[in-house]
């Protein structure tokens, strides 16, 4: 598992308020939902060829075309 200074590759800062820190987090969470609707098929097509004993990651794999429920 990762540990907060296991990312070498990002500079993050560590002064960051709550807030912005949230809002950070809230921004990637919404580039991950576009990118996985962006590549839907791709990503459906990947896990669907993967061995099926090997545990797949959480993905939204819904539907793009679905609307989400508000």
């Amino acid at each position: 598992m990762m540990q907060p200074n296991d990312l070498p590759l990002l500079c993050l800062p560590t002064d960051m308020s709550d807030e912005a820190v949230a809002k950070l987090v809230e921004f990637l969470y919404e580039l991950t939902e576009g990118l996985e609707r962006h590549y839907f098929d791709q990503l459906h097509r990947y896990y669907q060829t993967k061995d099926c004993s090997a545990p797949e990651p959480e993905l939204n794999l819904a539907s793009p075309t679905s609307d989400p429920p508000f």
